[in-house]
């Protein structure tokens, strides 16, 4: 399969033209270095080019000797590359000179100098269902942004299609593979993770089995607002392993180097009552199929637990949210208040415009996410907060409409930017 065009290009090209040097972040096999390709005119991989250790002994600026933009690929592997890019930026006093992709984030403490005013970021996720050719486009998030309705659609989409998507994952290297050899690959993705690159973080070594341990306790809990207390006796009771609260934050803070999990910060708006808002944020991996992996789930026993497969739709649909958010400016949130009123999403563009999303595996829970996206309106308080652009509901159901009451109904598969 030829390379598929991301969302995220129009990003690149855009911060190209505004700075000297563009990092490029974002979990291993995303698909950072095919898109950096798209843009470089020069590349040099320096994971696995066995020159670059002499280069960088010998003079690091060989490293950056090319056409531009010269694409850096795997950059953390030499993170004092950084200051000499940084400085080469300094002395060209020109633009796009230098692209660099990385999969994880080296330590704060090795010396790297502030790249502000020389660098901009682009941070970049496994693909969208609109990327890898599954949505119809019927429905457009910039529209719901500004207050569009939803016409009728009908899309080809059922619940053992979700299902195998959600398996699969969004890795671009995936996609023509068969779903079993995708599962398959996805779970040495979770090995990989744990016997090898959680210990390359700050070279300092974790033990595997309590990586693990640790993911699959992050999948039970995926799409909720699981905090470290509870991760740490989820782990206990059903791992039987002990994992002390020092070990159990640096785990997760080299997973979030690695940029395998993400979290889905909470919402800040005013209320008319006087309930307070929950402010911990929601759990994700950077791609729902790690969590099916990590807990090496089949089909069959997804359409065994459709109470959790919904909690992995939703971890789905946030990745896909995010993806399309990027596109328009905006940020992705979720709410809670301590009535316990929830919303599964909120997207925000910079400009303070925002639209309300329930998510809903099934269509035959969609009059009770409507009915709680109208008690959370009501809740918002008019003088201080600006009114929803649009009050929707994503489902993995086939259909695609407004109901009388206003409030959108959408099939993911008919979802895009």
């Amino acid at each position: 399969m030829g390379y598929l065009p991301r969302l995220i290009e129009s990003e690149i090209a855009e911060k190209l033209v505004a700075s000297g040097a563009l990092l490029i972040r974002g979990p291993k096999a995303c698909g950072k270095t095919e898109t950096a390709r798209q843009f470089a005119q020069s590349s040099i991989a320096l994971d696995t080019d066995v020159q670059v250790p002499v280069m960088m002994n010998i003079d690091p600026r060989l490293v950056l000797a090319g056409a531009t933009p010269r694409l850096l690929d795997e950059w953390q592997e030499q993170p004092q590359i950084w200051n000499f890019v940084r400085r080469e930026v300094d002395e060209r006093k020109a633009k796009g000179q230098f692209i660099l992709t990385g999969s994880s984030n080296p330590e704060e403490s090795i010396g790297m100098h502030s790249g502000a005013g020389r660098f901009t970021v682009v941070d970049m996720q496994t693909m969208s269902w609109q990327e890898m050719g599954y949505s119809s486009r019927h429905v457009r998030l910039s529209e719901l942004l500004e207050g569009a309705d939803v016409g009728f659609a009908k899309e080809p989409l059922d619940l053992d299609t979700t299902l195998e998507r959600m398996i699969r994952g969004g890795w671009p290297g995936l996609q023509g593979e068969s779903l079993r050899s995708a599962a398959l690959l996805n779970r040495a993705y979770i090995d990989l993770l744990a016997d090898v690159d959680m210990s390359r973080v700050s070279e300092v070594r974790r033990d595997p089995q309590k990586v693990r341990s640790l993911l699959r306790s992050l999948a039970r809990n995926v799409a909720t607002q699981v905090d470290n207390v509870t991760l740490q006796a989820d782990i206990e009771r059903a791992e039987d392993v002990a994992m002390s609260r020092p070990t159990l934050i640096d785990y997760l803070d080299a997973l979030g180097r690695l940029m395998v999990f993400e979290e889905q910060a909470a919402f800040n708006t005013h209320i008319r009552s006087a309930n307070s808002l929950r402010k911990s944020p929601k759990r994700h991996f950077c791609d729902v199929s790690l969590a099916i992996a990590a807990l090496k789930l089949s089909k069959k026993q997804l359409l065994g637990d459709l109470q959790y497969a919904g909690f992995l739709f939703e971890s789905l649909v946030y990745h896909q949210l995010k993806c399309y958010a990027r596109a328009n400016d905006a940020e992705l949130y979720h709410y809670r208040d301590s009535t316990n009123l929830e919303v599964d999403a909120i997207v925000q563009q910079s400009g303070g415009t925002w639209a309300a999303f329930e998510v809903k595996l099934g269509m035959g829970m969609v009059d009770a996410a409507a009915a709680n996206l109208l008690r959370f309106r009501e809740a918002i308080d008019p003088a201080k907060t600006a009114p929803p652009a649009s009050l929707n509901i994503i489902t993995g159901g086939n259909l695609s409409y407004t109901r009388p009451d206003g409030i959108r109904v959408i099939s993911l598969a008919s979802l895009s930017a």
